[in-house]
């Protein structure tokens, strides 16, 4: 993505694209492949080692147009070995120019003998060592890059649409594939399961099991398929409370995050 490279190649991010939609077209909701690359991968595609965790994670957006209509996505991220050679000789390219870069930045003048002990150990070249040390090995490891299959939805079946990707992706990195072609299962998804009627749940056959959604009535409260168990979570006891007093006041919030 161009920015921050005193990073190491690994720890930068790439520009990502999106590789396939299906359907091509949808009449209710025109796909904006910019918006959707953006917000299923917010911090570009990223490259990983078999050091490195690769655990899939799951994150949620908003498309909100200009006429205030709204589509919700669901998006799957999770981590591919890379098979071109060509990709993996470039990461061993960039780690090269980056060591090269770091020895003539951080290396210290040869005069300057306060800084480096006896043995000839400054601390510039420990760090080059311990960079060189976290670096990529053509010949030792293995790459990994991150992909993300996503789902784009008129209503936010948040629960269902993470089974969903789930099952999908477990369909996918199985020994045993599933009873029936992949396709299947996304045709079904897309053309044959309906939208539940107001106030009532539907259950539909999932690739693995069985998968529930359920719609509120027009006497309830709007759909909000999110635990709040995970809000208390991630801002704790107090700054929820806080959060609610300032909503009740009717002050203004903003959320920051990275």
């Amino acid at each position: 993505a161009g920015e921050n490279f005193e990073q190491t190649p690994l720890r930068r991010t790439f520009k990502s694209k999106v590789l396939a939609r299906y359907p091509e077209n949808v009449e209710w909701n025109p796909f904006d492949q910019d918006a959707v690359g953006m917000l299923c991968m917010p911090k570009g595609l990223a490259f990983k080692t078999q050091a490195d965790s690769r655990e899939p994670q799951f994150h949620s957006f908003i498309i909100t147009r200009e006429d205030g209509s709204r589509t919700f996505g669901f998006s799957l991220t999770f981590f591919e070995e890379v098979t071109s050679k060509q990709i993996c000789s470039a990461m061993q390219t960039l780690y090269h120019m980056h060591n090269a870069e770091y020895d003539i930045l951080h290396t210290p003048p040869t005069n300057d003998k306060d800084s480096c002990s006896s043995t000839g150990d400054c601390n510039g070249t420990s760090v080059s060592k311990l960079q060189r040390f976290n670096s990529y090995d053509i010949s030792r490891d293995t790459l990994y890059v991150s992909k993300c299959i996503c789902l784009i939805t008129p209503m936010s079946f948040m629960k269902a649409c993470k089974k969903v990707l789930e099952q999908l992706h477990q369909a996918v990195t199985s020994p045993q594939p599933p009873p029936l072609p992949l396709e299947s299962y996304i045709y079904n998804i897309l053309y044959e399961v309906p939208l539940p009627p107001a106030g009532r749940s539907l259950k539909f056959s999932g690739v693995y099991g069985p998968i529930i959604c359920q719609r509120p009535s027009t006497s309830e409260l709007p759909l909000f398929d999110f635990p709040v168990k995970e809000v208390f979570e991630l801002l704790g006891v107090e700054n929820v409370v806080q959060l609610f007093t300032c909503a009740l006041l009717e002050f203004q919030i903003l959320l920051y995050s990275q």
